[in-house]
């Protein structure tokens, strides 16, 4: 009788717990049993580990061959067990040495040429082997998401015969981090300055950057609102390291290039509004990451928000809160990261011009009301920053193209991110995180600015939440100004962003 043990790792969310690869070897008729809960691709396996020894000169085992994916009560899929399946049986048949098998985990789906293909979900798998202080040999194809994780050793290989060079006692393949530069370069081609005129936006667009703050952006169609929201990625602090990991492993766990969080740009999505709730939340037989868990660490714009349904956009109220959404369902139960930075565009009414200065509006008050009615209150109470953005006339328009149109997104994102830095240095977190004690200790109020707040909080009946997020944008425009404290400028600016009613109506 032949055992081989082989380590490697299913995929739980964005968590990656061990599986072990028991191949035994044995008399009787040849035969080859795969247990331990796989499911179809899981099952299909032998025939692609069986085709790939057979076609790189392997003898495959005539006998018995039993693999167990152990733990058994844990569901196995997709093919990421196949090159540990194939080492376990050439271990098990003494085709190559096991001394080191112990040592390193596998991971990679096998070609009918022994070529290794790329699977998902491979950088948990490196944090895992990490913390369990192996080595991880995975394909190539995925070299770049595992070097996130730098104290990981780690042999990116091409096909099966170049893993068992390496079980031979050969040194791993490894290859550095690939440039991104070309990705920063595409970044910077989308300025700031190229939106003419709406200063009073772009100052709003500027302080939801330097504190993470959510915005409602609310204008008539073509004044600029999805050029100033394609333009935040530019201002926003790069991903820490912590962070570049955090997103890209929900990247890697949905199948999505990571090479732009790998350079540290912030995730920006864009769903269109036919999304449904599942595709913004999460879930399915085998729940995979949503838009919102893909903006973690990022930004989601929302274009035309009212046009979601307004069941799909309710699904976002608890994740703007928690920063995390849990999805149930009868085999399993999993949890993604959802800590976004909600970014929403909407026209005034169903025409779009309510608040143009042309009176070519015909919509009639109820007809308005019915329209923004479809942003609950609840959801328009965790958006921090509530703006109206008028459309530039065509002279003013033309004649600012002629001249400087403002502050290009290098001048911006200087001051974003001095202020992000001071904030992080003060409170280990970003201004928008602030809770508890630390909220009153950070976005302390004298009595005269507390009074201010009272009575503004009275005459706009503002919740207890929306007096909390004003105090949060008035330390994140203070910190703008690298001020120690809040000052009556910074809370009557904060308090100028909430949402006003139509003054026509």
């Amino acid at each position: 009788m032949s055992l081989a043990k082989v380590f490697t790792r299913a995929q739980l969310g964005v968590c990656a717990p061990l599986v072990e690869v028991e191949v035994h070897l044995c008399g009787g008729l040849p035969a080859f049993q795969l247990v331990g809960l796989p499911e179809a691709a899981v099952r299909e396996s032998k025939e692609r580990v069986r085709s790939a020894l057979i076609n790189l000169g392997f003898d495959f085992p005539q006998r018995r061959i039993t693999v167990n994916l152990a733990p058994a009560d844990l569901p196995k899929e997709g093919g990421r067990y196949d090159l540990a399946i194939a080492v376990g049986i050439l271990a098990a048949s003494k085709q190559v040495p096991d001394d080191l098998l112990s040592e390193w985990e596998f991971i990679g789906e096998l070609a009918l040429s022994g070529e290794l293909r790329r699977v998902t979900g491979v950088l948990p798998v490196a944090v895992g082997c990490q913390a369990n202080r192996r080595k991880l040999c995975l394909p190539k194809y995925n070299q770049d998401e595992a070097l996130l994780i730098r104290a990981l050793e780690i042999a990116p290989a091409e096909n099966l015969l170049q893993v068992c060079h390496l079980l031979s006692g050969q040194l791993p393949l490894f290859t550095p981090a690939v440039a991104t530069n070309d990705i920063r370069e595409h970044l910077s081609r989308l300025d700031l300055a190229d939106v003419k005129g709406q200063f009073q936006a772009k100052r709003a667009l500027e302080i939801a950057a330097a504190g993470g703050h959510h915005i409602l952006m609310s204008g008539s169609p073509g004044s600029g609102k999805s050029m100033l929201a394609a333009r935040l990625a530019g201002l926003l602090p790069e991903l820490t390291e912590a962070e570049r990991i955090e997103s890209a492993a929900v990247y890697s766990v949905a199948g999505i290039e990571t090479s732009a969080i790998c350079a540290g740009i912030r995730p920006f999505r864009s769903p269109h509004h036919t999304a449904s709730a599942v595709s913004l939340v999460g879930g399915g037989s085998y729940p995979q990451p949503g838009e919102i868990s893909l903006a973690h660490n990022g930004v989601l714009f929302l274009d035309e928000v009212v046009e979601f349904p307004r069941k799909v956009l309710e699904v976002l109220r608890e994740p703007l809160e928690a920063g995390s959404i849990h999805i149930s369902r009868a085999a399993q139960k999993i949890a993604f990261p959802a800590r976004f930075q909600l970014v929403a565009a909407m026209n005034p009414c169903p025409c779009g011009y309510a608040l143009d200065v042309s009176g070519r509006c015909r919509c009639s008050p109820d007809q308005v009301k019915r329209y923004q009615a479809k942003m609950s209150g609840p959801l328009l109470d965790r958006i921090d920053l509530h703006i109206q953005v008028n459309p530039v006339p065509a002279e003013d328009l033309l004649s600012i193209a002629k001249m400087t149109s403002g502050e290009h997104s290098a001048q911006v994102a200087k001051r974003v991110s001095l202020s992000a830095q001071l904030q992080i240095d003060r409170q280990s977190c970003r201004n928008a995180l602030l809770e508890g004690k630390q909220l009153q200790q950070v976005c302390f109020l004298d009595s005269q600015l507390r009074e201010l707040l009272v009575n503004a909080a009275t005459k706009l009946q503002l919740s207890a939440r929306a007096c909390t997020r004003v105090l949060k944008v008035s330390r994140s425009i203070a910190d703008l100004e690298q001020q120690r404290q809040i000052q009556r400028r910074h809370l009557l600016e904060a308090l100028s962003y909430r949402r006003q009613e139509l003054a026509s109506y």
